[in-house]
């Protein structure tokens, strides 16, 4: 089969440009190097939808932020992915953080940022009480929100696939030939053909360009690691909405900020690395994240961290978004060199990428039978969310909804099963666990994780030692007698 447009790359933006092209009638593939959806930058970053006043005005991340922030509270109802609008302060320390305060609102004014205010101290303690005593304003954006950033890219995969959406995983591309208006996309095992191309390879969209064949690539990819805590649910509460200080050079900075699921989130640094694929966690990493949080709220404790992690984003030398059709090659759309706020801007990005390829010549026909929404077989959302009566019609209608496989996030056989089962399946823990939440309390999947491992393993109809934490090679049990036969 030919594709009419293969994306590579199934992070936020190429699964959001999926979601959108399955609109219409064309065929559409999605390759990924790792083995899910969100495999890179998306599934660890700092989930906040930006507001549209950080950024450059005149710029195409300005353009793509703000359009994408108003975009973002209809698409997360259409796919059924829990969304928040707790706006966001950036916080001021002494007037030279004032005056960086006000150069930041007028540059979301010519952005269009609509509804900021700069608060004075009383202002601001009176919407974050426990904000440090030695914070003497903030500018506040209203229209800034948080989303789980790998549940939107999951929902938005999942809506793709049932509208037609062909998706290829474990596919890391390393070669690219042309024959005619054709392009066949190799991984070194399989090919796949396609007549156009859209590069949304995130941290290596631009090698990605070389391989494709675009010679003297005018963006630079610098990977820049970020790590984070997470803290528990107990403390989640400890903030109203996403807290910022001044910002450097470096991006944001230190942030503190609840999550959509009730976590306290803090971080994250921002370290220049060689090895774009390193997401490692250092003690001068959680040590220099702590000092920025402590800034902004005294009273958080590292006592309360249950995970750290960390994600690696993909600056562009050019501090622009660097989305385009080819100059070099017919038929392929670059989307590089979107870091931060890529996950903001992804549904003005999707759009704004359907409208190249159209310019760049590909037809593009509504379908009639469209299917905008996600859908979920069985239950409209996780038993976690339910209402008691929507919970005792679900147990009603299949028992496994009663029994509960994670205590700590609720979730039930039921749930797992229906991640099991989705257009995207899981396939091992980790997926089920970005898809449910099974394994992200307190405890860490000390209790749920064997009993999520059997039902994959019955799901799958193999044994338990061909189950996997996260990817090839994960493997959770082994088996002696079968290595030794």
């Amino acid at each position: 089969m030919i594709y009419d447009v293969l994306i590579i790359g199934a992070g936020i933006t190429g699964t959001m440009t999926a979601r959108a092209l399955s609109a219409y009638g064309c065929s559409v593939a999605v390759a990924e190097a790792g083995s899910d959806v969100a495999w890179g930058a998306t599934k660890a970053n700092s989930a906040i939808v930006h507001a549209g006043y950080d950024c450059v005005p005149g710029t195409m991340k300005a353009r793509l932020n703000v359009r994408g922030c108003a975009m973002m509270e209809e698409a997360c109802a259409a796919l059924g992915v829990s969304y928040k609008r707790c706006g966001s302060h950036v916080v001021a320390f002494d007037e030279d953080d004032m005056a960086t305060l006000r150069d930041l609102y007028e540059r979301g004014v010519k952005n269009g940022v609509p509804d900021m205010k700069i608060l004075s101290q009383a202002e601001l303690r009176e919407m974050e009480p426990n904000i440090s005593p030695e914070a003497v304003g903030s500018l506040w954006a209203p229209t800034a929100g948080i989303v789980c950033p790998y549940g939107l890219a999951i929902a938005a995969a999942e809506n793709a696939a049932t509208n037609g959406v062909k998706f290829y995983f474990d596919f890391p591309v390393s070669d690219v030939s042309r024959a005619g208006d054709v392009y066949y996309v190799s991984d070194g095992k399989e090919t796949i053909a396609a007549r156009r191309i859209v590069n949304a390879a995130g941290v290596h969209s631009a090698e990605v360009a070389g391989i494709l064949g675009e010679h003297d690539f005018p963006v630079t990819i610098i990977p820049r690691r970020g790590e984070y805590i997470v803290m528990d649910k107990s403390v989640g509460n400890t903030v109203n909405s996403t807290l910022f200080v001044a910002p450097s050079p470096k991006g944001k900075g230190i942030l503190v900020a609840q999550t959509v699921d009730g976590n306290l989130l803090v971080g994250p640094n921002a370290n220049e690395i060689a090895d774009a694929d390193d997401v490692s966690v250092t003690a001068d990493g959680l040590s220099e994240i702590m000092t920025g949080a402590l800034r902004l709220i005294p009273t958080v404790s590292q006592r309360n961290s249950i995970t750290n992690f960390a994600g690696v984003r993909a600056t562009p030398s050019t501090h622009d978004f660097h989305i385009c059709i080819s100059e070099q090659l017919s038929g392929v759309i670059h989307a590089v060199g979107v870091e931060s706020p890529g996950l903001a801007s992804s549904p003005a990005t999707a759009e704004y990428i359907v409208e190249l390829l159209a310019q760049d010549g590909l037809v593009l026909e509504k379908k009639s039978d469209y299917i905008p929404t996600r859908r979920r077989d069985g239950n409209p959302k996780p038993f976690a969310h339910m209402t008691d009566e929507e919970r005792a019609q679900a147990i009603l209608r299949d028992p496994a909804y009663g029994r509960i496989i994670c205590r700590c996030e609720t979730v039930t056989e039921g749930d797992l099963k229906d991640a099991m089962r989705s257009p995207v399946p899981a396939k091992d823990l980790d997926m089920l666990k970005r898809r449910t939440r099974a394994g992200m309390g307190r405890c860490q999947g000390g209790f749920c994780s064997p009993r999520a491992a059997v039902l994959l393993a019955d799901e799958q109809e193999t044994s338990l030692d061909h189950i996997g934490k996260s990817g090839k090679s994960s493997w959770l049990v082994y088996d002696r007698d079968e290595e030794e036969a």
